[in-house]
């Protein structure tokens, strides 16, 4: 059955857009916001050579660091203000969700309301500054021991006062993207933090696909494989949108009264459960926190301690180490993400105080644990589809040096935040269609009285 909200979106014209004013401005707004960020990707950091720093990211960007570089837009490779993107800020709100699961304070948090939320963001912002600053002292220590190929250093002039730009100027940059995003969020349309995580992957495809077809044109890689690589891109962006978009809707009834017969008849609705309910938040988090160690190890590998050198290799980007840590992360946050995002309890005491039920099971605690099962079984299948997707190119990244653009972790954030951003311009026009047709109702009404 088709909704009232899709038969809008599906009869919507380029008229009602031209005439939605509130909905240009929010788009303005967010392009706008992410041009300023794309353009913060381009400030290097005082003191480095750039010469001599794009020699030794070339010699390492097959590893973690071009997953890094791929997430921050590119900012890595040039060494910007930007290096870190919003990956700091990531890691931040994971710990204090992860806190408030176990720390009472935190959990009475919660329940304060807005007050509450304000305190928890504040305190996922001072985090962030404390991530940020050693993320960025790993950086700064990390370039003076990295040599060229000619054994020359990237940093000019090493030493305190580089280290302490660096790291204050990395903690401006990140703060200053978590305050662009959350304005994307307040007065652009969409999430601002997908938003400027998906234009950071956006602008690495042509170089990625310049770059696979470049090593089909040198013979490094056969025509053959290239042309299953980009039948694999499309499957995997078919199948991306078709789980996306799959529901499980469960029939809730409702007591319909019934004036001529004194009686009562049963109306129907449907709760929609999605397979992924969490949507990229399992990957986005697992990367997050595999790269916040991995980082400060990849720097710090020619010049650290044995076994320093040793993790670095085994967490390796394709390595089996990586690749199991990655998929028992997102199995994890799959699954913890979905018991903050739904609460079977709550969702079956609203519908027992709205006097709606589900056939066949009783109100409250038997449809409480009713929805816990048909989530737990979702959340299953969620789950093993999202470690499906990112583990599975992810190897064969690895074994055929295939930019890592092109991998089932970037597609699923690219699709996924499209589809919300889509999702959330049609939710505006059909507002503004409600809109419309209650002002005229209005008129209509007033017109009559007269």
């Amino acid at each position: 059955m088709v909704s009232l909200a899709e038969k809008m979106a599906a009869n919507m014209d380029m008229s009602v857009f031209g005439k939605a004013e509130e909905l240009k401005k929010r788009l303005w707004f967010t392009v706008m916001a992410l041009i300023v960020f794309r353009l913060g990707t381009f400030i290097p950091l005082p003191g480095i050579d750039p010469v001599v720093l794009a020699d030794i990211f070339s010699q390492n960007s097959g590893g973690i660091l071009g997953m890094f570089n791929m997430f921050a837009g590119g900012a890595l490779e040039r060494m910007t203000i930007f290096a870190l993107n919003i990956m700091p800020y990531i890691s931040a709100s994971i710990i204090v969700q992860l806190g408030q699961s176990v720390i009472p304070s935190l959990q009475a948090l919660k329940k304060e309301g807005e007050a509450g939320r304000r305190k928890v963001t504040q305190y996922t912002r001072i985090l962030t500054v404390l991530i940020t600053i050693i993320q960025g002292s790993g950086i700064a220590v990390g370039l003076e021991s990295m040599k060229g190929s000619m054994g020359l250093s990237a940093v000019v002039d090493p030493g305190f006062v580089f280290r302490f730009t660096t790291v204050v100027s990395l903690v401006g940059g990140t703060m200053f993207i978590v305050w662009l995003g959350e304005q994307i969020t307040a007065r652009g349309v969409g999430n601002g933090s997908s938003l400027i995580i998906t234009v950071g992957i956006i602008t690495g495809i042509p170089t990625a696909l310049a770059q696979t077809f470049e090593l089909g044109r040198t013979g490094s890689m056969s025509l053959g494989v290239i042309a299953i690589l980009m039948v694999m891109v499309v499957a995997l962006i078919y199948v991306i949108v078709l789980v996306e978009r799959a529901q499980r809707k469960i029939t809730i009834q409702y007591p319909k009264r019934t004036a001529m017969l004194g009686g009562q008849t049963a109306e129907s609705s449907h709760l929609p459960l999605k397979i992924n309910p969490t949507g990229v938040i399992p990957p986005i988090f697992a990367s997050s926190l595999l790269l916040l160690p991995i980082t400060i190890a990849s720097f710090s590998a020619d010049s650290g301690p044995a076994w320093v050198q040793t993790l670095s290799q085994l967490l390796g980007h394709g390595q089996p180490l990586y690749l199991a840590l990655y998929a028992g992360l997102i199995l994890f946050f799959a699954f913890f993400y979905t018991a903050i995002v739904f609460n079977p309890e709550e969702t079956a005491d609203n519908l027992k105080k709205h006097g709606g039920f589900i056939a066949g099971i009783r109100p409250g605690k038997n449809t409480a644990e009713y929805l816990d099962y048909v989530v737990t079984r979702l959340t299953v299948l969620g789950a093993f589809y999202l470690v499906a997707l990112c583990i599975l190119p992810e190897v064969l990244i690895a074994k055929l040096a295939i930019p890592f653009v092109l991998g089932g972790t970037t597609l699923l954030i690219v699709v996924q935040v499209t589809m919300d951003f889509v999702g959330q311009v049609q939710s505006h026009l059909i507002a503004y269609q409600y809109e419309s047709l209650i002002r005229k109702a209005s008129l209509a009404s007033k017109g009559q009285r007269r």
